[in-house]
Order: structure tokens, then sequence, then C-alpha cells
């Protein structure tokens, strides 16, 4: 009896230690190596994207503080994300985010944590003993000097996304969460893929994020953006010829290129007038020389969450949301 209550406890134990995590755990992320020792307690995270994966990977509780939220989170995790403090919807100060205590800083973008972030280096938070992480997919871009964004030579894919919640989901130690949900993600985008993918039309996309006036030029997905990505993913192809992720194209390029469909964004962040959808879709239709354009003879204009044309986990949202309207209009046949 005694030799199968010490089998037992040994198998017991064997299977705890198969479950939890293997702290020290060193993470590879756009060039640093990032150890932990436990699954972080105090995490303020920049940007949307970050926040909305932490929220679906259920630690929501392992987040004390957010900032950069170019719309509002989605609606299922609205509770979860409403017990959790907001510094600031837009870019945050490093004073801020430090007088969080925070133990992890993880981040959408350079822009919010990178060499020329005005938040913070991630050199400059290993130096004060706190770990940081930065979107896989936006390490990917290829940055000139002043560019904060950079530009694409290959087609940004949910791949990196797929890797970040994989990461993600190691670090806190719910590797069974990350790949639940990344096993959902990879069945609607393949779901998409075989609604669309029958399409013989190739519609070519302009996808209109925001413009600082109607005099202004157009900020668009760049062709290798998640713009193009979500065009791909339909059947299409993005009208943007720009590698760069986040063009400004003139309004006079934009009606050479004649797009079969205009994707403008949806904002919440209510920084220019044309964030809003409603305003953009006023414009395209009242201007003398846009007017004339062909989706906006024909009414192929849809509406888009403006995140989902960022990299991130609203990007598949977006190609559904996309997708459905396509479909009232006839446009996957």
């Amino acid at each position: 009896m005694k030799k199968v209550i010490c089998a037992l406890g040994m198998l017991c134990a064997s299977a705890g230690s198969a479950l939890a995590a293997a702290y020290p755990l060193t993470i590879e992320n756009c060039g640093y190596q990032e150890t932990f020792t436990h699954a972080p307690q105090r995490v303020v995270a920049l940007g949307q994207n970050t926040v909305e994966i932490l929220l679906l990977l259920g630690l929501q509780d392992h987040v004390t503080a957010s900032a950069f939220w170019p719309t509002k989170v989605l609606p299922q995790l609205a509770e979860q994300n409403a017990k959790i403090k907001t510094l600031t919807v837009e870019i945050p100060t490093l004073e801020s985010v430090l007088a969080q205590n925070p133990d992890f800083v993880p981040a959408q973008s350079p822009l919010l944590l990178g060499p020329e972030s005005k938040v913070a280096k991630r050199d400059d938070l290993k130096t004060l003993g706190i770990n940081s992480y930065v979107s896989p997919g936006m390490c990917a871009t290829r940055k000139a000097a002043g560019d904060m964004y950079g530009s694409r030579q290959a087609l940004w894919t949910m791949q990196y996304l797929y890797q970040e919640i994989d990461d993600l989901a190691k670090i806190f130690n719910v590797p069974d969460r990350g790949q639940a949900l990344i096993a959902d993600f990879k069945q609607r985008e393949a779901r998409l893929r075989q609604t669309f993918g029958k399409s013989q039309k190739d519609l070519s996309f302009v996808f209109w994020f925001s413009s600082a006036s109607p005099s202004a030029d157009a900020y668009v997905g760049g062709k290798n953006s998640p713009s193009g990505f979500i065009a791909s993913l339909l059947g299409g192809h993005n009208a943007i010829t720009s590698e760069t992720e986040w063009p400004t194209v003139s309004w006079e390029s934009i009606i050479a290129a004649n797009p079969d469909v205009i994707v403008v964004s949806s904002l919440d962040r209510n920084r220019w007038a044309l964030d809003n959808a409603e305003e953009k879709i006023k414009f395209l239709k009242s201007d003398p020389a846009v007017s004339q354009l062909d989706a906006v003879k024909k009414g192929h204009i849809v509406v888009m969450d403006g995140q989902a044309m960022n990299p991130t986990i609203r990007t598949l949202y977006g190609a559904e949301q996309v997708g459905e309207q396509l479909r009232k209009l006839g446009l996957n046949e």
C-alpha cells in the first residue's frame, strides 16, 4: 500500500510540475531577451490591442492600467476592462506609467515603446528592472530615420498575432488559453478564405483611416499592411501600392487608382472631424471630383472599425465586418 501511495504521490507531483511554467522563462522579442521569474502582477498595457489580448486570455486581474485607445473596447470585454485604470486614450507620459509601479509593460507599437518613442525606450525600462514586450508584427517593419511606423516588404499576416498571443500566454503561464484563442482565430480566418476564395472578381480596395481635413491627403493602409491582408483574405487586393505602413495619399492618386471598394474607418478618438465614418462618407459623396469614383457612384462604401487597420486582433474582426457588407452588396459572388 505504501508503495502505491508513494507512486501516486510521485505521479501527482510530476503532473503538477508539468502544469507549472518553467520559470525563469526567457522570451525572444524584437531583438530583446526578456526573462520572467514569475507571472507579472502589475501590468501597464500600452495600446488597445495589448489590453484586449490580455483580457481575452482572462488576465484582467494582472492588468493595473492601460493607455492608447483608438476605439472602444470589444463589447464582450467591457466588464473586465471597466476594472482597469485608463491613464489616457492617447499617448501616456512615462511618469504616469511608472506611477503605477509596473513589473511588465507590453506595448502595441514602437510609437509607445521603441527607440524613438516619446513614452519610454525598452533599455530604460530594463534599467529599472521592468520587463517589456512589443507586438511582433510591428517589429517586422523596416524603418527610416524619423519614420515611426516604417514600411513592409512582405504582407502582414495573422501569424504575427498568433506568436504574440502564444508569447503572452507563456509569460502568464496560461498556455492552454493561448492555444484555444489561436485555434478560434484560425478557424475564423479559414472560414473567410473559404467564403471569399471562390470569388473571381479580385476587388481592389482602398482603406481610408483618416485625414486632418477634407483638403488634406488621406492616411490609408499601405500595400502590405493589415489592410492589404484584409483585401487578400477577402479575395481581392489593396489598390495602394506603397509599402509604407501608413502612406498619405492625395485624392488625385486615389481617383487614378479608382478602387472597386472604399473602406472607411470608424474611430472613437475624435482627434479630427474625419475620424468619424459618417463625415468621411459625406465627403466622398459631396466632393465634386471624389464623388465621381465608381465605388462612390455604385455605393460600394463600407465601414470598418479603425483599429482593424492596425496590426491587431481587431484585424480579423474588421475582415468579418467588411465581408458581411460585401455579401449584402453582392460583391462576394
